[in-house]
């Protein structure tokens, strides 16, 4: 017998985390669902940190793979043994046997899927829900369509984002090679011809000694910083702060939205269209997503659909959701169409969001390279002006 960490529901909705003994998680889930639970998850006690994920691309190739052998009439475990060879990332492989191995042993795919550790809850509750329902593949299938239009869309922002970040790291880097290599070689000019130096002239040589001195201390505390940082943003407190600044970012903030917004409506749709009941939908969903702000709301919401309010009466009143969703989910329930309306609302702020970030990179790319021109300006005018001072000076004579 070994013991098992259970997260589950009752009948009121309230939800609690219970250890028990069980030969399997199996075994402990059905006991429970018998009983007249709703049952999250079970994992056994102890279970060190999830392991590293798959990368997505990977993820739904396997997946794509699975579902063809099991539409083929292939048995679940023999697929599963043999993509789980077919696989070169030995990490998934290894995660794919362990998967065969508890299935071997009677537990359910969506149970030995969530042991892992690593993979993402809505996957697991997808399975979850196609197992329940008995329709497996059907669910599977809708998982895949839902993450090909999602990776996607990640591709297409993160194309957006490249030109601005290549132009911004080459701003950086002529700024530090200019302060760095060019204004010591000005410094030492200008320091034999014993010529008084305008005031720009100054303190840009003032700028490029400090630079030169200091450059070997600043990178490692830089990289220390940014360290710092990315270790505070995992935990709780760092990751609320930083998703609360970003939120409110000009022009940027309220696109973070409406991409947070379009992915926890697409993903709950997808597990309404499995079958799943709505609390658990949205749980699952507010797990999913990035945004620690519109989590939190979306869990907020759980307690007053519990209550019986409707969900857009409750996502509304956590004033986070723009007016547009709420209205959209609203009519999706009142004609008793709300998978296929939170389709909808992921699709129009998608395209909302693909809209703005190309209209706002058409105004910062020119920026930048304005910046970019007036920063280079600068110093040469800095550089050169004690030279044509002097040229003018002994012209005048």
């Amino acid at each position: 017998m070994a013991e098992f960490v259970i997260k589950l529901a009752d009948e009121r909705g309230r939800v609690q985390e219970q250890v028990h003994s069980a030969a399997s998680a199996e075994e402990l889930r059905q006991r429970f669902t018998q009983a007249g639970y709703y049952i999250y998850s079970v994992k056994p006690r102890g279970l060190t940190g999830a392991r590293r994920k798959t990368k997505l691309e990977a993820f739904i190739i396997f997946n794509q793979q699975f579902l063809t052998l099991v539409r083929a009439g292939l048995p679940i475990l023999s697929s599963l043994e043999m993509l789980a060879k077919s696989q070169k990332n030995a990490n998934f492989a290894a995660q794919l046997q362990n998967v065969a191995a508890r299935v071997r042993t009677g537990e359910s795919v969506s149970s030995a899927f969530e042991a892992q550790g690593g993979f993402p809850v809505i996957y697991t509750t997808t399975l979850l829900a196609g197992e329940r329902s008995g329709n497996l593949e059907e669910v599977l299938s809708r998982y895949l369509s839902f993450q090909r239009v999602a990776l996607t869309f990640r591709k297409k922002l993160t194309a957006s984002l490249i030109y601005p970040a290549v132009l911004i790291t080459l701003v950086f880097s002529l700024f530090i090679f200019l302060i760095s290599f060019v204004v010591p070689r000005f410094a030492q000019l200008y320091d034999q011809l014993g010529s008084k130096l305008p005031a720009m002239t100054l303190a840009l040589l003032a700028l490029g000694n400090f630079a030169q001195k200091y450059v070997l201390y600043a990178l490692p505390t830089l990289a220390l910083v940014i360290f710092l940082v990315y270790r505070w943003s995992k935990s709780d407190a760092g990751a609320d702060r930083i998703d609360r600044i970003r939120i409110r970012l000009p022009l940027f903030g309220n696109i973070w939205l409406k991409y947070q917004v379009a992915l926890f409506a697409r993903t709950l749709s997808t597990l309404l269209s499995g079958g799943l009941p709505l609390v658990p939908s949205l749980e699952t969903a507010a797990r999913s997503i990035s945004s620690r702000r519109i989590s939190q709301a979306v869990f907020s919401s759980v307690g007053s659909v519990r209550e019986g309010k409707g969900l857009s009466t409750s996502l509304q009143g956590t004033k986070v959701f723009p007016a547009l969703s709420t209205e959209m989910i609203e009519v999706g329930e009142s004609t008793g169409a709300l998978p296929q309306m939170l389709n909808s609302v992921a699709e129009f702020f998608e395209e909302d969001v693909q809209t703005a970030l190309t209209a706002a990179m058409s105004l910062i790319e020119p920026a930048i390279l304005i910046v970019m021109g007036a920063m280079v300006l600068v110093i040469l005018i800095a550089l050169y002006l004690p030279l044509f001072s002097m040229a003018s000076a002994s012209n005048f004579r």
